[in-house]
């Protein structure tokens, strides 16, 4: 029987999961007689949160989906400037958070746990490097290719769990992992070198959600987010600092509308990550692996569209093998999800004869 992890690494009580299948038959210590409590309310609950995941899943990756798009405006910053204006207005928008919410001392008590911390400070220089490389690629006229490190992420979800935690794959998950391997040997060859862009996004931000997801409920998302801001902006700061002695910065040279736009990088970095550690509470990593299609698809539309980036024909076959390996792990999930709903129905039925 499988165990619900804790964030910090141990196994709970057996529980219901957030796919509806019961851990547990059963009868529940805390409920009155002895009998387990409804399923009914319990199922309401569940089926409520993971509808609140998915809500702020979207979100989130919509708004990642139409990043590109804000980075274009932004020129002619780079992106090392673009990344330290992140980090430092993000840290100001989430200070006005947390003192409208009023969680100074939640916040307080996430600095003194030293696992909170240590656990957000890898989460910290994840996004960073995740942040550096995708602007990186959006500025330098490879947006192609940073869509293709997020159409690769949910594949690196799945690894993660091999590796990390040690879960056995399902044949058509081994399928879609040998495809995917497939494709980033198409995509070599089509680019001439590998494609090391989309490989950093791919795991940079596969490991930041697997950090994340291990924090729980020990930070919520503005608390975490703000405790990751507060490691990054030192560094942050002082690249800003350094930009403007070399006076090779652009927020105060290029008039005030784009000195806005680089101040308001502050709401828009943060409200999509606030969105997605949301989810990520939420919801298991394979629905949040489902969820990621919704970014790169916009990205990618973007990138042809608006940026009007190439696409030969070497390129296409590679991405079609990627989008093949998608296909396949989408249907099985989907099975999984149908296997998850009959053993909840079968549950129900059981639960209503014992009571």
């Amino acid at each position: 029987m499988d165990r619900v992890p804790t964030p910090d690494g141990t196994a709970s009580a057996p529980a219901l999961t957030t796919t509806g299948t019961p851990a547990s038959s059963g009868h529940s210590a805390g409920a009155p007689g002895g009998r387990p409590p409804r399923p009914g309310v319990v199922l309401k609950a569940v089926d409520k949160d993971t509808t609140a995941g998915v809500i702020f899943g979207i979100g989130a990756y919509g708004l990642w989906g139409l990043l590109p798009l804000y980075f274009f405006v932004l020129q002619p910053a780079g992106a090392v400037e673009i990344v330290a204006n992140r980090v430092v207005w993000s840290l100001v928008f989430c200070t006005l958070l947390i003192t409208v919410t009023r969680s100074w001392r939640v916040l307080a008590a996430a600095f003194r746990d030293r696992t909170v911390l240590g656990t957000l400070s890898i989460a910290a220089a994840l996004i960073a490097v995740n942040w550096l490389t995708y602007t990186y690629g959006v500025t330098t006229g490879q947006a192609v290719e940073a869509s293709l490190g997020y159409f690769i992420n949910p594949l690196v979800s799945v690894l993660l769990g091999v590796f990390v935690l040690k879960e056995t794959l399902r044949p058509l998950q081994w399928a879609a992992v040998g495809i995917g391997f497939a494709a980033v040997v198409v995509l070599t060859i089509s680019y001439g070198k590998l494609p090391w862009i989309a490989l950093t996004l791919a795991f940079s931000f596969g490991l930041y959600g697997f950090v994340k997801k291990r924090i729980g409920p020990k930070a919520d998302a503005v608390t975490s987010l703000t405790m990751e801001t507060v490691v990054l902006t030192p560094l942050a700061a002082a690249t800003m600092i350094f930009l403007a002695v070399s006076g090779t910065n652009t927020l105060g040279t290029q008039g005030p509308v784009h000195f806005w736009l680089l101040v308001s990088s502050g709401v828009i970095t943060a409200v999509p990550l606030l969105f997605f550690g949301a989810s990520a509470r939420r919801l298991p990593m394979t629905t949040i692996g489902l969820l990621q299609y919704f970014a790169p698809v916009l990205q990618f539309i973007v990138a042809l569209v608006v940026f009007k980036e190439t696409m030969t024909l070497e390129r296409w076959i590679g991405f079609g093998v990627v989008w093949l390996a998608l296909l396949v792990l989408t249907v099985d999930m989907l099975a999984l999800t149908r296997r998850n709903s009959v053993a909840r129905k079968r549950a129900l039925a059981g639960a209503r004869t014992d009571t």
